[in-house]
Protein backbone atom coordinates (compact mmCIF):
# COMPACT_ATOMS: atom_id res chain seq x y z
CA UNK A 1 0.00 0.00 0.00
CA UNK A 2 1.37 3.57 -0.77
CA UNK A 3 2.95 5.42 2.26
CA UNK A 4 0.29 8.54 1.74
CA UNK A 5 -2.72 5.84 2.42
CA UNK A 6 -3.89 6.17 6.21
CA UNK A 7 -5.08 2.61 6.91
CA UNK A 8 -6.25 1.02 10.31
CA UNK A 9 -4.23 -1.50 12.07
CA UNK A 10 -4.10 -4.36 9.84
CA UNK A 11 -7.46 -6.75 12.64
CA UNK A 12 -9.31 -3.38 11.37
CA UNK A 13 -8.92 -3.50 7.74
CA UNK A 14 -12.30 -5.54 7.38
CA UNK A 15 -14.03 -2.64 8.52
CA UNK A 16 -15.69 0.05 5.46
CA UNK A 17 -13.12 2.20 3.60
CA UNK A 18 -14.61 5.27 5.15
CA UNK A 19 -12.73 4.03 8.46
CA UNK A 20 -9.62 4.67 6.89
CA UNK A 21 -10.32 8.43 8.17
CA UNK A 22 -9.24 7.71 11.38
CA UNK A 23 -5.33 7.45 10.85
CA UNK A 24 -2.61 9.79 12.15
CA UNK A 25 -1.41 11.22 8.49
CA UNK A 26 2.33 9.54 8.07
CA UNK A 27 5.82 10.67 8.18
CA UNK A 28 7.57 10.60 5.16
CA UNK A 29 8.62 6.58 4.72
CA UNK A 30 12.59 7.22 5.11
CA UNK A 31 11.96 9.59 8.49
CA UNK A 32 13.73 7.84 11.69
CA UNK A 33 11.78 5.89 14.01
CA UNK A 34 9.44 7.96 16.01
CA UNK A 35 11.04 8.58 20.10
CA UNK A 36 9.14 6.03 22.02
CA UNK A 37 5.50 7.18 23.51
CA UNK A 38 5.59 9.54 26.22
CA UNK A 39 4.48 7.88 29.55
CA UNK A 40 4.01 10.34 31.89
CA UNK A 41 0.29 11.88 33.41
CA UNK A 42 -0.75 13.97 35.69
CA UNK A 43 -2.99 13.21 38.31
CA UNK A 44 -6.41 12.86 37.55
CA UNK A 45 -8.60 16.07 37.84
CA UNK A 46 -11.81 17.66 36.94
CA UNK A 47 -12.81 18.20 33.69
CA UNK A 48 -10.80 20.62 31.65
CA UNK A 49 -13.04 22.82 28.95
CA UNK A 50 -11.82 23.61 25.72
CA UNK A 51 -13.35 25.97 22.79
CA UNK A 52 -12.96 25.88 19.19
CA UNK A 53 -13.85 28.77 17.11
CA UNK A 54 -14.83 27.53 13.92
CA UNK A 55 -16.01 28.92 10.53
CA UNK A 56 -19.07 26.66 11.40
CA UNK A 57 -19.60 27.83 14.55
CA UNK A 58 -18.38 26.97 18.26
CA UNK A 59 -17.69 23.80 19.99
CA UNK A 60 -17.04 23.59 23.68
CA UNK A 61 -15.21 20.74 24.76
CA UNK A 62 -15.40 19.00 28.22
CA UNK A 63 -12.26 16.33 28.56
CA UNK A 64 -11.87 13.58 30.59
CA UNK A 65 -8.33 14.06 32.34
CA UNK A 66 -9.70 11.12 35.07
CA UNK A 67 -10.18 8.82 32.31
CA UNK A 68 -7.80 9.78 29.69
CA UNK A 69 -4.96 12.00 31.12
CA UNK A 70 -2.03 11.27 28.85
CA UNK A 71 -4.13 12.28 25.96
CA UNK A 72 -5.73 15.66 27.77
CA UNK A 73 -2.11 16.07 29.06
CA UNK A 74 -1.00 16.30 24.99
CA UNK A 75 -3.95 18.46 23.51
CA UNK A 76 -3.98 20.48 26.19
CA UNK A 77 -0.43 21.59 25.41
CA UNK A 78 -0.99 22.03 21.49
CA UNK A 79 -3.94 24.54 22.61
CA UNK A 80 -2.22 26.54 24.78
CA UNK A 81 1.13 26.48 22.16
CA UNK A 82 -1.72 28.06 19.77
CA UNK A 83 -0.70 25.04 17.50
CA UNK A 84 -4.55 24.59 16.39
CA UNK A 85 -5.01 27.95 16.03
CA UNK A 86 -5.44 28.60 11.90
CA UNK A 87 -5.64 25.06 11.47
CA UNK A 88 -8.49 23.42 8.87
CA UNK A 89 -10.85 20.58 9.29
CA UNK A 90 -9.09 18.61 6.80
CA UNK A 91 -11.14 15.75 6.45
CA UNK A 92 -14.67 14.93 6.49
CA UNK A 93 -16.36 11.39 6.48
CA UNK A 94 -20.03 11.81 6.30
CA UNK A 95 -22.18 9.87 8.89
CA UNK A 96 -18.38 9.07 10.44
CA UNK A 97 -16.18 11.25 11.84
CA UNK A 98 -14.59 15.05 11.05
CA UNK A 99 -10.75 15.20 11.53
CA UNK A 100 -8.48 17.99 11.95
CA UNK A 101 -5.39 19.29 14.18
CA UNK A 102 -2.72 18.33 11.59
CA UNK A 103 -2.27 21.34 8.72
CA UNK A 104 -2.69 24.79 8.44
CA UNK A 105 -5.01 26.51 5.70
CA UNK A 106 -2.60 26.24 2.52
CA UNK A 107 -3.17 22.26 3.97
CA UNK A 108 0.62 21.53 4.47
CA UNK A 109 1.32 19.47 7.62
CA UNK A 110 2.59 21.22 11.00
CA UNK A 111 5.49 19.56 13.02
CA UNK A 112 4.52 17.59 15.93
CA UNK A 113 5.50 16.69 19.29
CA UNK A 114 6.42 12.89 20.01
CA UNK A 115 3.62 10.50 20.07
CA UNK A 116 1.95 9.56 22.92
CA UNK A 117 0.45 6.07 24.92
CA UNK A 118 -2.87 5.32 23.28
CA UNK A 119 -5.92 4.91 26.12
CA UNK A 120 -7.91 3.02 24.18
CA UNK A 121 -8.96 0.87 26.95
CA UNK A 122 -9.61 3.55 29.41
CA UNK A 123 -13.59 3.20 29.14
CA UNK A 124 -14.88 5.85 26.74
CA UNK A 125 -16.03 5.09 23.99
CA UNK A 126 -16.55 6.73 20.64
CA UNK A 127 -19.96 8.32 20.88
CA UNK A 128 -21.68 10.90 18.82
CA UNK A 129 -20.06 14.07 19.83
CA UNK A 130 -16.91 12.66 21.21
CA UNK A 131 -13.67 13.36 20.41
CA UNK A 132 -10.79 10.60 19.61
CA UNK A 133 -6.89 10.96 18.99
CA UNK A 134 -6.03 10.09 14.93
CA UNK A 135 -3.02 7.90 14.78
CA UNK A 136 -1.01 5.83 12.21
CA UNK A 137 -1.49 2.37 12.10
CA UNK A 138 0.99 1.70 15.28
CA UNK A 139 -1.60 1.97 18.28
CA UNK A 140 1.05 4.42 19.93
CA UNK A 141 1.20 6.69 17.17
CA UNK A 142 -0.93 9.42 18.15
CA UNK A 143 0.28 13.34 17.91
CA UNK A 144 -1.39 16.27 17.36
CA UNK A 145 -4.44 15.04 15.26
CA UNK A 146 -7.96 14.05 17.00
CA UNK A 147 -11.23 13.53 15.39
CA UNK A 148 -15.07 14.09 16.04
CA UNK A 149 -17.52 11.44 16.13
CA UNK A 150 -20.41 12.20 13.37
CA UNK A 151 -21.97 9.25 15.09
CA UNK A 152 -22.05 6.25 17.56
CA UNK A 153 -18.81 4.61 16.45
CA UNK A 154 -18.66 1.46 18.28
CA UNK A 155 -16.08 -0.40 15.70
CA UNK A 156 -13.58 1.98 16.98
CA UNK A 157 -13.71 0.81 20.75
CA UNK A 158 -11.02 -2.05 19.84
CA UNK A 159 -13.52 -4.85 19.38
CA UNK A 160 -10.85 -6.48 16.73
CA UNK A 161 -7.50 -4.56 18.33
CA UNK A 162 -6.17 -1.62 19.66
CA UNK A 163 -9.31 0.83 19.40
CA UNK A 164 -9.01 5.13 19.55
CA UNK A 165 -8.95 6.78 22.78
CA UNK A 166 -11.21 9.12 23.32
CA UNK A 167 -10.20 11.78 25.67
CA UNK A 168 -13.95 13.80 25.79
CA UNK A 169 -17.01 15.14 24.37
CA UNK A 170 -18.90 18.12 22.89
CA UNK A 171 -21.08 19.62 25.82
CA UNK A 172 -22.30 22.67 23.61
CA UNK A 173 -22.19 23.21 19.81
CA UNK A 174 -23.41 19.49 18.17
CA UNK A 175 -25.10 21.78 15.62
CA UNK A 176 -21.72 22.89 14.04
CA UNK A 177 -20.17 19.74 14.06
CA UNK A 178 -23.10 18.53 12.34
CA UNK A 179 -22.81 21.65 9.64
CA UNK A 180 -19.37 20.62 9.05
CA UNK A 181 -20.32 16.78 8.33
CA UNK A 182 -22.52 18.03 5.70
CA UNK A 183 -19.53 20.22 4.10
CA UNK A 184 -19.11 18.69 0.39
CA UNK A 185 -15.70 17.27 -0.19
CA UNK A 186 -13.20 16.69 -2.68
CA UNK A 187 -9.80 15.64 -3.98
CA UNK A 188 -7.15 17.56 -2.98
CA UNK A 189 -3.77 18.31 -2.76
CA UNK A 190 -1.71 18.59 0.42
CA UNK A 191 2.02 18.73 1.75
CA UNK A 192 3.26 16.49 4.17
CA UNK A 193 6.14 16.98 6.73
CA UNK A 194 9.11 16.84 4.28
CA UNK A 195 7.71 18.77 1.72
CA UNK A 196 6.43 16.13 -0.39
CA UNK A 197 3.19 16.83 -2.40
CA UNK A 198 0.51 13.73 -1.81
CA UNK A 199 -3.42 13.81 -2.70
CA UNK A 200 -6.27 12.96 0.19
CA UNK A 201 -9.49 11.91 -0.63
CA UNK A 202 -12.60 13.39 1.54
CA UNK A 203 -11.38 17.35 2.39
CA UNK A 204 -13.69 19.70 2.16
CA UNK A 205 -14.03 21.63 -1.04
CA UNK A 206 -14.26 24.88 0.93
CA UNK A 207 -11.70 25.40 3.92
CA UNK A 208 -13.48 24.66 7.57
CA UNK A 209 -11.20 26.53 9.93
CA UNK A 210 -10.57 25.97 13.04
CA UNK A 211 -9.60 29.91 13.84
CA UNK A 212 -8.96 29.45 17.89
CA UNK A 213 -8.37 26.55 20.47
CA UNK A 214 -8.34 28.42 24.20
CA UNK A 215 -8.82 26.51 27.37
CA UNK A 216 -11.90 27.62 29.32
CA UNK A 217 -12.45 28.58 33.21
CA UNK A 218 -15.33 26.15 34.21
CA UNK A 219 -17.24 29.00 35.80
CA UNK A 220 -17.48 30.63 31.98
CA UNK A 221 -17.80 27.04 30.55
CA UNK A 222 -20.80 26.32 32.86
CA UNK A 223 -22.56 29.55 32.11
CA UNK A 224 -22.00 28.56 28.13
CA UNK A 225 -23.97 25.14 28.98
CA UNK A 226 -26.47 27.17 30.44
CA UNK A 227 -27.03 29.69 27.95
CA UNK A 228 -27.00 26.58 24.78
CA UNK A 229 -29.61 25.29 27.08
CA UNK A 230 -31.83 28.26 27.58
CA UNK A 231 -31.10 28.95 23.53
CA UNK A 232 -32.08 25.44 22.51
CA UNK A 233 -35.71 24.92 20.90
CA UNK A 234 -38.50 23.99 23.52
CA UNK A 235 -39.40 20.33 23.07
CA UNK A 236 -42.89 20.28 21.08
CA UNK A 237 -45.84 19.59 24.21
CA UNK A 238 -47.31 16.05 24.18
CA UNK A 239 -51.10 15.86 22.66
CA UNK A 240 -53.60 16.66 25.32
CA UNK A 241 -55.32 13.33 26.06
CA UNK A 242 -59.36 13.18 24.70
CA UNK A 243 -62.23 14.06 27.23
CA UNK A 244 -63.83 11.13 28.60
CA UNK A 245 -67.17 10.81 27.26
CA UNK A 246 -69.77 11.94 29.47
CA UNK A 247 -71.38 9.11 31.51
CA UNK A 248 -68.41 6.72 31.01
CA UNK A 249 -68.00 4.32 28.24
CA UNK A 250 -70.89 3.46 26.31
Amino acid sequence: MHAARRTFVPALLAMTAACTALAQDPAPAAAPAAPAPAQAAPAPTGPVFVRFATTKGDLLLELDPAKAPISVENFVKYVKDGYYDGTVFHRIVPGFVVQGGGFDLALVQKQTRPPIKNEWTNGLKNAKGTISMARMPSPDSATSQFFLNLKDNPALDGANGPGYAVFGRIVVGLDALDAMGKAPTTRREVTDQSGTKRFFSDVPAEDIKLTKASIVEPAEAAAMIEAAKAAAPAAPMAPAKPAAAPGGAA
